[in-house]
């Protein structure tokens, strides 16, 4: 083939250049940047970076309506996305934020939410629930010192504030207000954690009585393997009873995962018992060892599903140093983060109004108001506000737990196992035990199977602690104890304490007991609920911490010994007509980790030949007589 001559190579390359030309200059549709026509918007949303004092700048979101002026600052800061909490295509506040924000708006609040380090649009590294400087964090930043250095940018650099800072969140953004609270910028003048994570190892997220939640998994994988979500942990199976049992071991479901590439992943494992590394990061201690400066509403729910333990936990850690009565709390009938949204009903609960909005405009609202903008009016809010279950109605209290106005010691009264599965405040006759077989093959579910993932499509995952008692009530691995049908009310209120005596054939083992209100069989008020058994408190307790949470000892194999635990906070009234119902049992599955039943160093890693059958033995005789004793109150008319 002859080559072409030079003028027609020369001739046919410029041509070619001369396309390539005009394709770089084609007109874009896609401008280098858009700017919505937003000018009818009644808000003002508004994006910025704030820099902190080691220059790491966090991504933080402001919006308020359009003419607000003298205003206070409401700050929310978070590890679920900042942007994501308020939308920039609506035309109204109202629509561009959650109801539960858009309340404040319309009060005139400018409404702030920022990313912590490390997450979606802020800069640094991520450290899941990241601890205070001290043991555990050499560093010279921490949340409290975010929270300084965000609140001294906000009151100097937004225009419309009128110099005053209150912070609010729940959960892990709860868990960020109280950690602003130590060491505490002069402009923070009101402090709202709701369901706060304040001790992950006694009793919010991650362990109960020491007995590890498997289904904490998802969380980690979903928010410590991207800078923003992941969402939810893989499944092999449909119902995670199957899943879990599969796996094995909890190591033995994160190797399966590969969530042993995730840091706190390994810190939980690491960290089977509460030892110094918790202890260093225990926000009630922290706190309460702080001067009390800031006017704090504490928020629990009662049927919290993750955090039930951290308000009140803090609430009673603070208030004996309150001297100036700046701390309150407020025990609602809500699941987690329930008082956000809307209050009528708690799964088959029906409490005829709507609990969580009358807080957030009668409780939450005039407390901010008050402290936020001078010449507000005084808030009428009591040390305590409690919604008393069973009567459902508010009450307002001096203290908390109710209880122990004399001292908890001598407020406690018995309720006891006897014979025949019965119940009773008198002191058992001689009948001396009853007993049952504890299967880790076949582990007690803590909710009717199929069990769904945590966050899945259809899980009714934040009211399983509603959930009726009775498929479990006749398993032969649950023993179930009641009283007659009650002549008259019975109160309570505070925490319930477990004071089992039992002996298993094994060298470790575990104790689910359930605090259950039953209702009449036939109950014309709401058919379905005849013979319901609700679950009023309910927890676990890990054996080998029989002797203390930092100690782990094997259980000496067929000996009676001394199981006393807390159950969760209640203030309930059972009902004339109702009974009082006790469930024991030794699994509680897949919520937590299966206990072997026999000592092994770190159940984390137990290997399938650790798991054995064990015959648990309960005592209910006048020298070894078990019983739930009860913060029982007068019943107020």
């Amino acid at each position: 083939m002859r080559k072409p001559r030079l003028g027609v190579a020369v001739a046919m390359a410029a041509a070619m250049l001369g396309s390539a030309g005009i394709a770089q200059h084609f007109p874009a549709d896609m401008p280098a940047h858009f700017t919505p026509a937003d000018q009818s918007f009644d808000y003002v949303r508004r994006v910025v970076d704030i820099p902190m004092r080691d220059g790491v700048k966090l991504h933080t979101v402001i919006i308020m309506k359009k003419g607000t002026q003298d205003a206070p600052i409401l700050l929310e800061r978070t590890p679920y996305d900042a942007e994501g909490a308020v939308k920039d295509d609506v035309p109204f506040a109202d629509m561009a934020v959650r109801p539960s924000d858009a309340m404040f708006l319309d009060h005139g609040y400018i409404r702030v939410y920022q990313d912590v380090r490390g997450k979606y649009g802020s800069e640094g590294e991520y450290v899941n629930e990241r601890p205070l400087r001290g043991p555990d964090n050499p560093t010279k930043v921490d949340h409290s010192t975010d929270a300084w250095d965000s609140i001294d940018w906000l009151v100097k650099n937004v225009k419309q504030s009128n110099g005053r800072v209150g912070m609010i969140g729940t959960s892990y953004d709860g868990m960020l207000v109280a950690m602003a609270l130590v060491n505490p910028h002069p402009a923070l003048k009101a402090a709202v954690p709701a369901d706060p994570v304040i001790n992950t190892w006694m009793g919010d997220d991650d362990f109960h009585g020491g007995a590890f939640r498997l289904i904490g998994y998802d969380y980690y994988y979903g928010q410590d393997s991207v800078k923003g979500s992941a969402g939810d942990v893989w499944r092999d199976t449909y119902d995670d009873y199957d899943t879990f049992l599969k796996a094995g071991s909890a190591s033995g479901f994160v190797k399966s995962r590969g969530l042993d590439q995730l840091g706190f992943v390994n810190k939980l494992h690491d960290h089977p018992s509460y030892d110094d590394f918790w202890k260093a990061q225990a926000l009630e201690d922290i706190l309460a060892k702080q001067p009390q400066t800031v006017p704090t509403l504490w928020v629990a729910g009662q049927w919290d599903q993750e955090d039930m333990y951290g308000a009140v936990a803090a609430y009673e850690a603070t208030k004996p140093h309150d001297t100036n009565n700046l701390d309150h709390l407020v025990l609602g009938p809500w699941y987690h983060g329930q008082w956000a949204g809307n209050g009528e009903h708690l799964g088959p609960l029906d409490f005829h109004s709507d609990t969580a909005l009358w807080f957030r405009q009668k409780v939450l609202l005039p407390f901010l108001d008050a402290q936020l903008k001078p010449g507000a009016p005084a808030a009428d809010l009591p040390p305590v506000l409690a919604y008393q279950t069973g009567s459902d109605t508010w009450q307002k209290l001096d203290h908390w737990p109710v209880a122990c106005a004399s001292g908890c010691a001598t407020a406690m009264t018995p309720l006891y196992l006897h014979g025949d599965f019965g119940l009773g405040f008198d002191v058992p006759a001689d009948t001396p035990a009853d007993s049952y077989i504890s299967d880790p093959a076949k582990p007690v579910p803590y909710r009717i199977r199929p069990i769904l993932s945590t966050y899945a499509e259809g899980s009714t995952w934040r009211q399983w602690l509603v959930d009726d008692q009775r498929p479990f009530s006749d398993r032969t691995d649950v023993l179930t104890y009641e009283t007659k049908p009650l002549d008259k009310p019975i109160a309570v209120s505070g925490a319930p304490m477990v004071d089992l005596i039992a002996a298993t054939t094994g060298s470790d083992g575990d104790f689910v007991v359930k605090l259950i209100d039953v209702y009449p069989g036939e109950y014309p008020q709401k058919k379905e609920m005849g013979g319901y058994q609700l679950g009023v408190a309910m927890d676990i307790f890990r054996g080998r911490y029989r002797n203390g949470y930092s100690n782990p000892q094997p259980i000496t194999p067929d000996t009676p010994l001394a199981y006393k635990f807390a159950l969760p906070n209640v203030n309930h009234v059972f009902l004339p007509g109702h009974r009082i119902m006790v469930q024991v049992q030794s699994s509680w599955f897949p919520l937590y980790d299966r206990n072997p039943q026999t000592f092994v160093p770190n159940i984390f890693d137990a290997k399938p030949v650790d798991y054995r059958k064990a015959t648990i033995t309960v005592f209910h005789d006048p020298a070894r007589a078990s019983a739930i004793e009860l913060p029982v109150v007068p019943v107020q008319q």
